[in-house]
């Protein structure tokens, strides 16, 4: 399995410094990738989780750590396509892949924020079909010569765009998504699966299995998808009343243990995720203290190299 980290970019410990740091840590400690997540605002009537208080945008975020790194690659997990049109999504995608050497993988999703939404102008009226259209749209901008597209929800006028990702036919995409029918979208569409950080882990056999029987299917081979869970680890937090423990929870071994049980699920990859630690990924956490112990974590989960 490999395993990537996420990002400083929610709360205290989502500082510039920071962002350079972890990141040259995260690729020196031999981490596979390196994620980001979106959250555009919150609306004064929502009561959301620390987490979301206070986030960097995903692509600039991703654009300063590739200025910082060369190997490791860097995700976004995920940004909601109804916020943005594909076209522009296509350009940053690109520039952002063509600048830090062919090391995008974007995941994209359909988004829940009532306020999102209203603020942006996106709809959330018959996703499914919108973000079909939407993955042709970015796929014949970063692939083809002359690029063009008429659909229901989308219009790109003959046309070229330059210059093209390093990746071809482009950077990975990779889709998010809980409910059958994204799993299945996934399945057909996609490269790879991104679990979400509210999945819940003792059931993630089962959607992956939804996702290959799609893949398969649709003709494809569901070995090659990349099925990738957010590890919203929680180092040293104790058991529950009732005696049970949640999976990525508690001593350094334990997760380890956990990983390798996911690996049997059918888990390719897996990112470890500091920024839902209330501890770390919090507006209100002493930055000190937030980065001392996101270090310490970083560190004590480091992968094998052997």
């Amino acid at each position: 399995m490999k395993i990537g980290f996420g990002a400083p970019v929610s709360g205290s410990w989502a500082s510039a410094a920071n962002l350079a740091r972890f990141a040259e840590q995260a690729e020196e400690l031999g981490y596979a990738s390196l994620w980001t997540f979106q959250r555009l605002l919150v609306g004064t009537d929502q009561e959301l989780a620390p987490v979301y208080q206070s986030v960097l945008d995903p692509l600039v975020a991703l654009s300063f750590a590739a200025a910082r790194t060369s190997r490791i690659r860097l995700g976004v997990a995920i940004l909601n396509l109804p916020f943005v049109s594909p076209a522009y999504l296509a350009k940053q995608a690109a520039t952002l892949d063509l600048l830090s050497g062919g090391r995008l993988d974007l995941g994209l999703g359909t988004g829940w924020s009532a306020a999102e939404f209203t603020a942006t102008g996106g709809s959330q009226a018959r996703r499914g079909a919108r973000t079909e259209e939407y993955l042709r749209v970015l796929r014949t901008l970063w692939a083809d010569e002359v690029s063009e597209f008429s659909g229901e929800f989308y219009t790109v006028p003959a046309s070229r765009m330059e210059p093209k990702p390093v990746q071809q036919p482009g950077p990975p995409v990779l889709l998010g998504g809980v409910v059958p029918a994204a799993l299945a979208r996934a399945g057909r569409l996609a490269e790879g699966w991104l679990s979400s950080s509210g999945t819940d882990l003792t059931g993630i056999s089962g959607q992956i299995a939804t996702i290959h029987a799609a893949a398969e299917e649709a003709g494809r081979n569901p070995a090659e998808l990349r099925i990738i869970c957010r590890g919203v680890v929680k180092v040293g937090k104790p058991e529950s009343e009732d005696g049970t423990r949640q999976r990525l929870t508690g001593s350094y071994e334990q997760i380890r243990a956990d990983v390798a049980w996911l690996a049997e699920q059918g888990v390719t990859e897996l990112f470890y995720d500091l920024n839902w630690d209330p501890l770390v990924g919090n507006p209100a956490a002493d930055p000190r203290a937030a980065t001392e112990r996101a270090e310490e974590i970083l560190r004590g989960l480091a992968p094998d190299r052997d």
